[in-house]
């Protein structure tokens, strides 16, 4: 289990405060994951200082920190890996999917099981947001449309191609167009239980790929079971169902490693949304 608390892809909830997610792998362990898993503890990966202001032709936010510290991540991860070791990383905000990604790019050809209620391809090509955060950003970012600090580290750009990729548990927003529009495979939240699996396999399962990374967003569970993210959505998974999705998912050849995002402690309070989460991430990883 390594710690990756980066709330560098995300814009300020409030006009001076910070995107609490950073809190989450505190959160976590205090539910006690770390001792349920059994995992070995790899630590943490410190990010750099959060910097609140931007504007439109800045890039994206944050983006010479959050270059750094995917550097910093992968090289962390790759460690572990090199040890024979599964990372479960947690996260964090969604940038650090770029770390896990160059990560695995560097080793070879990797897909990614993106579980998330947001598609995340916000770029240049199609909105005059781009940049406000990379989190919104980052399906985008490893497929190699965007700010070249961020999708050509190494020139290894794009760290997972398109054919690579599958979104599950994706609501009906507005990115859905553009990620079908350039062949990425996704399954809406209401599809997963009946053909998730299937099509999972179908992408990640291919003899091309050296193996998948597995990308878990909080906020692909229904918000009335957990509305402490960012931007929390209805019509989402049961925690029985991403449950099942995820174990299907590590039945399948190639599982390299799993990150867990976006978790806000700061709402909630009594932390019982952390402790359900701990608890989906037992289930999956120990049956």
């Amino acid at each position: 289990m390594l710690d990756a608390p980066s709330n560098l892809g995300l814009r300020p909830p409030a006009s001076g405060t910070v995107p609490g997610c950073y809190k989450a792998p505190w959160a976590l362990r205090d539910a006690g994951l770390l001792q349920r898993l059994g995992a070995s503890d790899a630590g943490a990966v410190v990010p750099p200082r959060y910097v609140a202001t931007w504007q439109p032709g800045d890039g994206v936010r944050n983006g010479q920190a959050i270059a750094a510290y995917t550097e910093k991540l992968a090289g962390r991860i790759a460690g572990l890996r090199g040890e024979g070791r599964f990372p479960v990383v947690l996260g964090g905000d969604c940038s650090i999917v770029l770390g896990s990604a160059l990560a695995l790019r560097r080793e070879g050809r990797y897909g990614l099981a993106y579980l998330d209620a947001h598609a995340d391809f916000r770029h240049q090509g199609n909105s005059s947001d781009a940049g406000v955060a990379a989190a919104g950003e980052d399906l985008a970012l490893v497929t190699g449309r965007g700010d070249g600090r961020l999708t050509d580290i190494d020139g290894l750009r794009p760290y997972v191609r398109d054919e690579d990729v599958i979104v599950l548990g994706v609501r009906d927003d507005e990115d859905l167009p553009d990620i079908a529009d350039v062949g990425l495979a996704y399954v809406l939240a209401g599809e997963v239980a009946s053909r998730g699996e299937e099509a999972a396999a179908g992408v990640l399962a291919r003899e091309e790929l050296d193996g998948f990374w597995i990308h878990l967003d909080a906020d692909v569970l229904d918000s009335s079971v957990m509305s402490a993210v960012d931007c929390p959505s209805p019509d989402g998974l049961s925690p029985d169902e991403l449950v099942r999705l995820l174990r299907g998912l590590l039945r399948l050849p190639g599982a390299a490693g799993l990150q867990v995002t976006i978790l806000d402690p700061d709402l909630d309070e009594d932390g019982s949304q952390a402790a359900l989460l701990a608890d989906v991430l037992t289930r999956a990883l120990t049956a």
